[in-house]
């Protein structure tokens, strides 16, 4: 821990991100490089932790450093703080170790009072300039201090600018400024029975521990909780002289992204607003100017930007998130960081910083974020559709999203709990609406342009988001928008095309993703770097051709059962399991078997030269049949006599099929062992489709799993089956297959007897769903909508162990298994097949325990070949202790 508290921005630098935050590391870097970047200093992350550890009490002696540091940028500004004549003001910004835009809380102007105001009215000679200052300090103040809701002042201003007959800011005259001083200060005390601070120095005390404070509001956390940052990182407090971009038509606030943060295009992408601060642009409350516009209205000023930009984006290797401040003409840098990215922009950046020498083609893999990639594969607005068009804004993240449209973020996750899916419609967003970003498919703006909160979180989390749409008018008490005669009310269906800006009335067909060459570029050199195998989870031959055309190395699982269910095979199916004698079954596998072969057929064929593993039926029976409670309530209906008895044997089956934990009961391997005819059917059919397709001259490469294995024995018992089966089928085709037989380890017991089971296994595929379900004594069902979401809240367990695997526990289990396993076969082959085999955690964990591959859903194979890579450039190796190659 560092033994001070308090750093000026010249004392630090960007290798001390931990202890004074992104921005902080990056102002102290900024400074040194020489640019104009005004004077101030960083209070230390570790002082924000002391204040959580010390009960939210600020430490003892923390500002007489602050004070010492306020002297130091007294001197270099000649100016001081809460002098009458010459008052120094500064703003008071957070800045998290991980960027948190919007997340947390700042406070501009700190500083003035009844006295000083009139100070700095005489230094600027601009009386309305220094009245506009205190107001908005007030406003603020009262909002992230005193916590009174923002509408309540905001409501006042607006009050008085139609007093005045004033429709713009800019245009209330120092008269009106003060009438609403004069009211904020009394809404200040109705609410809290607190008088505004006139003692400025009780300002910053308090405006600092509020800062400590928004590390714990309700929107950070869920931020936190959204992109797993972890909560004692805290945050570090800035204090920096103001310069101010509300004194004139030559001074101005912006917000610049080095490249387009939308498209990836190399070009300067941001929006500025003259006669303004800071956040006048990000809150979305007026539609600024594109940065191009700045071009001619302050030459000088656009190109020192576009010096600054190069000079950033060299000094980072990354594309910048710049805001700035124009004051009488001169250009203030603010703030610096990496900038957030559609999918699409980052891959595209990776590949040009390749190109352009910046990045080696490792770094370029490692700066791309895997869940980031989920983007590019959502679908788009099929350009062949027929749209009614009836309003559009600008394009402030890509992509396409239809659903109800509502108005109010609360309505929207209470919505989409209920299964329906919602386009959040609004004035505009605060980080106090981020529950309902996350909630809705896409977002709909009338203020705001692109760099808004709305723009800036969306396009983070790969939503569309349409921004500045200002020819509509939303009703928000009657729950409405018009479009000129067009009426649109809550519950309505829109689609949202972030990518052109259009908002369309009604569904709109939806077209697939394409792959980007860019991407393609990255994948390949991904493919070059890594060493696990990335296989996928497909059921059919559309599943297994598009895993395909995603470079998937093969099928990791294949569940049988998905087979089933199709409205032709279904009836088959029940009249199997309803059979009352074994004939009987046997006459209705038959009818199984060719449509079992036929699907094999098909995904062996689109994997041609690929291993595809085939998990033999795996679910309890009764999930075939109808639910009893369905079935009673049809039978009330039924009245011929001859039917009504069919009815009831139907029910008596159910009945007797019905399980009390059907997840622990008669299914996976303990179905074949009491029913070896079903899996019998299912084995002839994997071996007749492969010798088929082998005399097609297509490479097959079968893999039998067995399911639910926890005794040694069932394997055995089930390995005997399969291969007595399969040389029948050899048999009587004349033609023999290399295939593998293997189990899947979803119970603990056969992970700790892995040894006994390697001695009939070819391979094992960790089935990391249930085997997390039998660990933890967890029901995923039930887990996930009753107490989960409690104990995420409440850090029982630090993440969902459904979506990123749990490595001590689940983990622990897997890596004896493959200790225990190989002791026995060396040649063992072990993988994945669970929905961790998606997840970038998971899969680093997968890299360091030796497996051979992981197995995820089509549309997450790129991202899982990019977190493949990614593990082995973090683990610096190109071998472990297992074979890779198996």
């Amino acid at each position: 821990m560092s033994n001070r508290r308090v750093l000026q921005f010249e004392e630090g630098n960007s290798s001390m991100k931990v202890l004074l935050g992104g921005k902080g590391a990056n102002l102290a870097e900024m400074t040194n490089a020489g640019l104009a970047v005004p004077p101030g200093f960083t209070i230390t992350t570790e002082t924000c932790q002391e204040y959580y550890i010390n009960e939210q009490k600020l430490p003892e002696g923390l500002f007489d450093e602050v004070k010492d540091a306020l002297e130091l940028i007294e001197l270099k500004k000649q100016q001081f703080f809460g002098d009458d004549v010459n008052p120094l003001l500064v703003s008071v910004r957070s800045g998290s170790v991980t960027s948190m835009p919007g997340m947390m809380d700042t406070i501009l102007n700190l500083g003035l009072n009844d006295r000083t105001v009139e100070g700095l009215s005489k230094q600027m000679n601009n009386s309305r300039f220094a009245y506009d200052c205190y107001r908005r300090l007030i406003q603020m103040f009262g909002s992230v201090v005193f916590e009174i809701e923002m509408k309540l002042f905001e409501d006042i201003f607006e009050e008085t600018k139609n007093s005045f007959g004033v429709k713009v800011d800019k245009d209330l005259k120092v008269e009106g400024l003060k009438l609403v001083i004069n009211e904020y200060k009394l809404l200040i005390e109705e609410k809290t029975n607190k008088s505004f601070p006139q003692d400025v120095y009780n300002q910053l005390t308090l405006a600092v521990e509020a800062v400590f404070k928004s590390w714990n509001n309700q929107r950070a956390v869920v931020y936190r909780q959204l992109y797993n940052i972890p909560d004692q990182q805290c945050t570090a407090v800035n204090i920096q002289s103001m310069v101010f971009g509300n004194m004139g038509d030559d001074s101005g606030t912006g917000v610049l992204f080095t490249r387009n943060p939308s498209t990836g295009e190399n070009s300067l992408f941001g929006e500025f607003l003259t006669n303004a601060q800071g956040e006048d642009v990000v809150a979305g409350i007026r539609t600024p100017q594109p940065i191009e516009n700045l071009k001619t209205e302050m030459p000088n000023v656009y190109n020192d930007l576009v010096k600054i930009a190069r000079q950033l984006e060299t000094r980072y290797k990354d594309m910048q998130d710049i805001e700035f401040t124009i004051e009488k003409g001169q250009l203030y840098v603010l703030q610096t960081r990496s900038g957030k990215r559609t999918a699409q922009a980052a891959v595209k950046l990776a590949v040009q910083f390749v190109a352009e020498g910046i990045l080696s083609k490792e770094e370029a893999i490692n700066r791309i974020e895997v869940e980031h990639l989920e983007q590019l594969l959502h679908s788009t607005i099929d350009p062949q559709a027929t749209l009614e068009v009836i309003a559009k804004g600008l394009p402030a993240s890509p992509g396409s999203a239809t659903g109800h449209v509502v108005f109010d973020a609360d309505v929207a996750t209470e919505w989409v709990k209920h299964g329906k899916k919602v386009v959040l419609v609004s004035h505009e967003t605060s980080p106090e609406d981020i529950h309902g970003v996350i909630a809705a498919e896409g977002v709909l703006t009338t203020n705001g342009g692109m760099t808004s909160h709305a723009a800036v979180v969306a396009r983070g989390m790969g939503k569309p988001c349409i921004c500045g749409c200002e020819e509509i008018k939303i009703d928000p008490e009657r729950k409405r928008f018009y479009i000129g005669n067009t009426t649109i009310v809550e519950g309505d269906w829109i689609t949202l095309d972030g990518t052109t800006g259009r908002v369309i009335n009604g569904t709109v067909a939806l077209k697939e993703p394409e792959i980007s060459p860019e991407l393609l570029k990255l994948l390949e050199w991904a493919d070059s770097i890594k060493h696990l195998k990335v296989l996928t989870n497909a059921d059919t031959p559309e599943d297994a051709a598009k895993a395909r055309d995603f470079k998937a190395e093969g099928i990791g699982l294949c569940r049988t059962e998905h087979m089933f269910m199709s409205t032709e095979r279904l009836p088959v199916v029940q009249e199997m399991i309803l059979a009352q004698s074994l004939e009987e079954r046997h006459r209705a596998l038959d009818k199984l078997l060719p449509m079992q072969q036929s699907d094999f057929e098909g995904i062996f064929e689109a994997m041609h030269g690929f291993p595809v593993t085939i998990r033999l039926l795996d679910p309890p029976l009764h999930e075939f049949l109808p639910k009893i409670e369905e079935l009673l309530e049809k039978q009330f209906s039924l009245k011929e006599p001859e039917v009504n008895e069919k009815h009831e044997q139907l029910i008596r089956k159910v009945r007797n099929l019905q399980e009390v934990n059907p997840m622990l009961g008669q299914r996976g391997c303990r179905l074949g062992i009491l029913f070896p005819e079903i899996y019998r059917m299912q084995v002839i059919a994997i071996f007749r489709a492969a010798v088929k397709l082998i005399r097609q001259k297509i490479n097959v490469i079968p893999e039998v799993m067995i399911p639910l294995v926890g005794h040694v024995n069932e394997l055995e018992i089930m390995r005997k089956l399969v291969d007595e089966a399969a040389e029948e089928v050899f048999l009587e085709e004349g033609l023999r297959v290399n295939y593998k037989v293997g189990t899947m380890i979803e119970v603990p017991r056969a992970a700790l007897t892995a040894d006994e089971i390697a001695e009939h296994a070819d391979f094992f595929s960790f089935g990391t769903n249930d085997l997390t379900q039998m660990t933890y004594g967890y029901s995923r069902d039930d887990a996930e909508g009753k107490f989960l979401s409690y104990y995420l809240e409440h850090k029982v367990i630090p993440t969902n162990p459904f979506q990123v695997l749990d490595t001590e526990g689940v983990g622990a289990l897997i890596k004896c298994a493959v200790k225990k396993g190989r002791a026995q076969k060396t040649a063992l082959k072990t993988g994945i097949c669970g929905e961790h085999g998606g997840n970038k955690e998971s899969i680093f964990f997968c890299h360091m325990t030796g497996l051979n591959y992981i197995s995820c859903s089509p549309y997450r194979v790129p991202m899982a070949r990019i977190a493949a890579a990614q593990a082995q450039l973090f683990y610096k190796t190109t071998s472990l202790e297992y074979n890779y190659n198996v």
